[in-house]
């Protein structure tokens, strides 16, 4: 069936892409309305900045350390307090050999006085129900997160990651990914499910490394495996091509492949027929920054006599 999809493609397209803190006084220690070692002048929030070369006396004699002092700040207080050692040591360039989790920590305060606090109304409706206009399937890749590359807000795309983006047909039985379809489709009721596929996946590599009839136990190899038809389709099609592009044509194909396993859930299946749920590809491509995006057709009676056809296939540059 995935060769059918790919025939329908455009004619000729082979998709071949060119710190010390606060005293801790509990989980939210420092992080309460009441600000901690707040200063103001005329109701305007103080900053720390270095002082150059300030001397200090110790015992008889004059030592140099840095030491800081108050300035008035146009900025609004918010979450705000005296800095970390982390802080410190990012304003002055040094924030090699540090705990990461400041860097996370710093991100998350920022994150709450920049984003959250200023979308309170979003947030807490939020916090009562969600209806997500997506259910994303996109691949674990650390250099490839959907809501970075196609702007979902919270909310807006219940997504689960998993090494290749594959759907398992429904027969393979339950899996985190079926779990969420199942969630997704009959619980949030989605309008759209959108496979995110991706350029260099390490999981379509190990699926065309992987050796016909090897024994050797991994989860990977079980995992890949449920993408051993795109595969077959790409060794037909693009054989004689580099592994490199036969890597780039699998991970467009694997995705079609997908789209079809999802045809395999009788849940899916009947809503598409319906017109009620709508099926679709994307494939971020990182190296040169572009984006495919298809959509799978699928009723009675088509021309050719299948099932399947793609439409919408556009590039987003």
């Amino acid at each position: 069936m995935a060769a059918l999809l790919r025939a329908s493609l455009p004619s000729g397209q082979l998709f071949i892409s060119a710190s010390s803190d606060s005293p801790a006084d509990g989980p939210f220690a420092g992080l309460s309305g009441k600000p901690l070692g707040a200063f103001k002048i005329d109701g305007s929030p103080l900053k720390m900045a270095r002082t150059r070369n300030a001397r200090l006396t110790k015992l008889g004699s004059i030592e140099r350390k840095p030491t800081f002092k108050t300035e008035a700040s146009e900025e609004p207080y918010g979450l705000n307090r005296q800095l970390t050692e982390y802080e410190k040591q990012r304003l002055e360039g040094k924030d090699f050999g540090l705990d990461i989790f400041e860097e996370l920590k710093f991100r998350f305060r920022k994150f709450k006085r920049e984003t959250y606090m200023k979308n309170m109304v979003h947030y807490r409706n939020l916090s009562q129900r969600q209806t997500p206009k997506f259910m994303v399937i996109a691949c674990a890749d650390s250099r490839v997160c959907p809501s970075d590359v196609l702007g979902f807000r919270p909310g807006e795309a219940f997504t689960v990651r998993n090494v290749a983006n594959l759907v398992p047909p429904f027969q393979h039985g339950a899996s985190e990914t079926s779990a969420a379809l199942e969630f997704a489709v009959n619980s949030l009721e989605v309008p759209c499910i959108l496979i995110i596929g991706h350029s260099r996946c390490g999981g379509i590599q190990a699926l065309m490394r992987m050796k016909v009839g090897s024994d050797s136990r991994s989860f990977i190899k079980d995992w890949v495996s449920i993408g051993k038809g795109a595969r077959l389709s790409t060794e037909a099609a693009a054989g004689s091509l580099s592994f490199d592009m036969q890597c780039r044509h699998c991970e467009r194909e694997s995705i079609n492949g997908s789209l079809l396993n999802l045809l395999t859930y009788p849940w899916i299946e009947k809503r598409v027929r319906e017109g009620t749920l709508s099926l679709h590809g994307g494939y971020y491509d990182f190296v040169n920054c572009t984006f495919e995006k298809w959509t799978l057709v699928y009723r009675e009676g088509m021309e050719d006599g299948s099932k399947y056809d793609i439409k919408e296939h556009s590039l987003w540059s």
